[in-house]
């Protein structure tokens, strides 16, 4: 499945926060997003642009798929 093109990152957070992730804090133009299981948080940062780069996109995606260990075709799914 092709990481979508026109993704913006207010799309990308909205997705992201059905699965536990919440806005921890911006500083600037980059967003930083925060999920915590049992005792440990992972932290994403993501930059507010419309639409990420397709490159960024699909390492934003790749992170949160080893991280909730479910596959990225299922991210991309959601997110469409």
């Amino acid at each position: 499945m092709k990481v979508p093109r026109d993704l913006s990152s207010q799309q990308l957070i909205k997705s992201l926060k059905k699965y536990g992730y919440i806005q921890t804090r911006q500083v600037g133009s980059h967003i930083r997003l925060t999920i915590t299981m049992e005792t440990k948080s992972e932290h994403i940062t993501i930059p507010n642009h419309n639409p990420i780069k397709v490159g960024t996109l699909n390492n934003i995606l790749r992170q949160v798929s080893l991280h909730l260990k479910i596959s990225k075709d299922e991210l991309m799914k959601e997110l469409k």
